[in-house]
Parts: C-alpha cells; sequence; structure tokens
C-alpha cells in the first residue's frame, strides 16, 4: 500500500489519508476518487463501497502487522528478544507509515468484530508469545490476557501520544525503553 504505483495503491492512500483527516462518516466515495485522481465508476470497478474499501484497507494493514510480528518474535529464542523485537519492529512500522498505524487505529473499533479466527492478528501473536513466556517459566504465571493488553498498552498508548505530535521523537528511538517498560509488566506477577 505504500507506493503510488497501481490503481489500488493510489486509492489505499488517499482513502486512508481522509479517512484519518475526515473520519470514516466524514468521507464519502467522491471524495476518495477524486483525492485518488479517478472517476467514481472507477474507483467501484475496484471496490463495491465504502464499506469495503475500509475492510480491505484494514485487514490488509492488520494481518500484515501481524505476521511482521510473527517473523519477529520466531527469529529470537527467548522471551526478551521476542518481546524487544516487536517492540522495535512496531516502531518502526509506525515510523515508516504512520498514515497505515493511524488508519488502523482510527477504524479498529468498527472492523474487529469482523476478524475470523484464521485471520492473522496482531494481539493474538502478542498473547500466543506472552502464553508461551508464562509456559517456559520465562515470565511468572498469570493471565496471558492481561499482560499482553498491558504490554499492547505501553506500544500503543505511546504511539497514540507520537501520532497527534505530543511525542515528538522517532517511536524507533524510543524502543528500547519502551521494550524495558514492556518487559518490566511482563515480569511481574500478574495473579494479582
Amino acid at each position: 500500500m505504500r507506493g503510488g504505483g497501481t490503481t489500488r495503491e493510489r486509492i489505499g492512500r488517499a482513502a486512508m489519508r481522509l479517512f484519518v483527516e475526515k473520519g470514516v462518516d466524514g468521507t464519502g466515495i467522491r471524495d476518495i476518487a477524486r483525492a485518488a485522481g479517478l472517476s467514481e465508476g472507477a474507483l467501484y470497478r475496484h471496490y463495491a463501497g465504502k464499506d469495503e474499501l475500509v475492510w480491505r484497507l484494514f485487514a490488509e494493514g492488520f494481518e500484515g502487522f501481524a505476521r511482521e510480528l510473527e517473523r519477529l518474535a520466531a527469529a529470537e529464542p527467548r522471551l526478551k528478544g521476542k518481546i524487544a523485537a516487536m517492540v522495535a519492529g512496531f516502531a518502526a512500522l509506525f515510523d515508516a507509515d504512520s498514515l497505515l498505524f493511524r488508519f488502523l487505529l482510527l477504524v479498529q473499533h468498527g472492523q474487529l468484530e469482523r476478524v475470523g479466527p484464521g485471520m492473522a492478528n496482531p494481539v493474538e501473536t502478542v498473547r500466543a508469545v506472552v502464553a508461551q513466556g508464562m509456559r517456559t517459566g520465562e515470565i511468572p504465571r498469570g493471565d496471558p490476557d492481561l499482560a499482553a493488553a498491558m504490554v499492547m498498552g505501553i506500544i500503543l498508548q505511546t504511539a497514540t501520544f507520537k501520532a497527534y505530535g505530543r511525542i515528538r521523537r522517532p517511536l524507533g528511538a524510543l524502543a528500547p525503553t519502551l521494550a524495558r517498560a514492556c518487559w518490566k509488566v511482563l515480569k511481574t506477577d500478574q495473579r494479582g
């Protein structure tokens, strides 16, 4: 989706930009077509409508991000390395394509109910890595959902602050600090 080469890519980038700037409800097909340099009819040859466009953009970005996290985690033998690699990967994604991140963040609540069990999911990826660390004794046993939520909170809230200009440095520069914070959370007894 990063390039401007294909018509689908142009539509996707234009739509994401408008969805982030004006919201999904405030953006019409005509707006997207105009921003992509197309007629409405040409846009409809690629997508049946705005709902399909939002879903396809979300699903592609969501699954792509999950697969990247899976790849990064698989390359590390120990949990601490997996967490550091996934945090660095998340930061690199945000720094490389903050529009995609902001789009995913904005539309997730309207799209998450459509995520099926066979679909790659970044939250499930983080949860699985955390649960594995609990099973191997690298971190205390506890509730892997709670632990994953806390890790995701550290990362997503920081990225949200970055998206809204409250944090000026690139997330990549903050990745070691975020990874240490995630590790501290994971080393805390999650049983309550």
